[in-house]
């Protein structure tokens, strides 16, 4: 996709990482059309976040890519120790629980990045979009009616622009956006994809070992014949060459040399937690890794960067399609960078072996009870959780959920279900309670979330009146 020397755009988003591309996929079902440029050529080639959490999971599958999410990855292995190439037992890596009606998805869901970065940009392609490869931000200004920025290819103008672009955003130091953080760990990481002789190495266990220089460890890629390699260096530096690559594991492991038959990617880095200080400056947000840097211990990086997307895409689509006042925008920020920091200290946590990998890393207890858009509670729900999933006929409520629109959902009450005003509300109704929800009026918002809840309908107009919603009158 070439640009032009001068385009416009409603919303252009910087990156094509699984942040960016989650929120032009969730734009383009709202139909509002967004720019992605991305500086390199193709999209990112590593496996780095491989850990998709549940909470995730459910996310993509309402962006309509669960089912290539379930074809393409799978289960975590289960851990191996090793010493002295003798294996010591098995242990779990994380919490697994089976699916229930409320909570589908009991585990995380292993696949490399690079695989949920092109079942992305399919379901984007699918939608109408696309992105501009080869792209680079060199400058941004902004006023009051939107955002002029400089590519290599030319200039776009903008109504939003939205830093999608990494830990080393452009466009977060182009603003001046501190970033503060620490450092998780002194020690250099060596993280590389491989690919191991099959008769050297089972694929049924993420392999482990700890050594006097290190660890490493060697986990199989579902739907791949990959291995990632995380190795940590305790003195000295990574050598991210091929025959560095092969050299630690050939030190650290049973196996020799030889044994990696092919580095398929490789990269260093130093575990940090970092939070930018702001997520928006007037008319430019930032999202993802742009906002907030991760240790890769917790499996909470690209999940956080997924679900700023999931939590910006609405927001930007009522303000720009349904007429609501471009306040809401600041909800962005006040909702999802709580989230993001108990997140960084989660996975520093983990990092440093301070707490085990068990349910809050799985994301579904996250929520927004102390946010500016939840209001009141009914049956076993306050505004602000997240809503469960459950039978609704011959379909789920997640079903009923999926898609844009807001959903104005009955359980077990015979309280008036109003007619909405707009197509961007949808109403439902369970005729019997149901013990995630008990009973009451729940309206969930187009990211899973209960926005407002009562026992009738008092209180309801003057709630979506700010989001750009009405009930039918007369």
């Amino acid at each position: 996709m070439e640009l032009n020397s001068v385009k416009e755009t409603e919303v252009l988003i910087v990156g094509a990482g699984p942040c960016g591309l989650a929120l032009a996929c969730d734009l383009a079902r709202r139909g509002v059309p967004a720019l992605v440029v991305e500086q390199a050529a193709t999209l990112f080639p590593g496996s780095r976040g491989k850990g998709i959490q549940p909470r995730t999971r459910e996310v993509l599958d309402d962006l309509g890519v669960g089912a290539a999410v379930r074809e393409h990855g799978g289960p975590a292995p289960v851990g191996m120790a090793w010493q002295n190439g003798e294996r010591m037992g098995e242990h779990r890596m994380f919490r697994v629980a089976p699916p229930t009606d409320p909570e589908p998805y009991g585990e995380p869901w292993m696949m490399p990045q690079w695989r949920t970065q092109e079942i992305l940009l399919a379901r984007l392609r699918e939608l109408g979009g696309d992105v501009a490869f080869s792209t680079a931000l060199t400058g941004l200004a902004q006023d009051a009616d939107g955002v002029t920025a400089q590519l290599s290819t030319g200039t776009v103008r903008a109504s939003y622009l939205v830093a999608a672009d990494g830990g080393r955003s452009a466009v977060r130091r182009a603003l001046g956006i501190a970033m503060a953080g620490e450092t998780v760990d002194p020690a250099p990481m060596l993280v590389a994809d491989v690919r191991i002789a099959e008769a050297a190495l089972d694929r049924l266990n993420w392999h482990m070992m700890n050594t006097d220089a290190g660890f490493i460890t060697l986990c199989p890629l579902p739907g791949t014949e990959d291995f990632q390699l995380v190795a940590q260096y305790k003195e000295g530096e990574p050598d991210t060459s091929a025959d560095g690559v092969r050299a630690v594991v050939a030190a650290r492991t049973h196996l020799d040399a030889a044994d990696v038959t092919e580095v398929r990617w490789s990269s260093d880095f130093r575990p940090r937690a970092a939070l930018a200080d702001r997520f928006r400056e007037g008319r430019v947000f930032l999202a993802g890794d742009a906002a907030h840097v991760h240790s890769p211990a917790g499996g909470q990086g690209l999940n956080t960067s997924v679900q700023d997307a999931y939590n910006l895409g609405w927001k930007l689509g009522q303000v720009l399609r349904h007429g609501a006042p471009a306040a809401l925008l600041d909800t962005y920020e006040q909702e999802r960078r709580p989230v993001a920091a108990e997140m960084l200290g989660l996975s520093t946590r983990i990092h440093r072996g301070q707490q085990e990998r068990g349910t809050a890393t799985q994301q579904l207890g996250l929520g927004y009870r102390e946010g500016p858009l939840s209001a009141g509670r009914a049956g076993a729900l306050e505004a602000g959780d997240r809503a469960p999933d459950g039978p609704a006929g011959d379909r789920r409520l997640f079903d009923v959920f999926r898609g844009p629109h807001f959903t104005l959902l009955a359980v077990g009450t015979e309280a008036e279900l109003p007619e909405p005003g707009t197509p961007a509300i949808r109403t439902h109704r369970l005729d019997e309670a149901y013990a995630p929800y008990g009973t009451g009026l729940f309206l969930v918002r187009p990211d899973g979330y209960i926005g407002w809840a009562g026992e009738n309908t008092a209180g309801l107009a003057q709630y979506l009146a700010p989001l750009g919603l009405a009930l039918a009158t007369g």
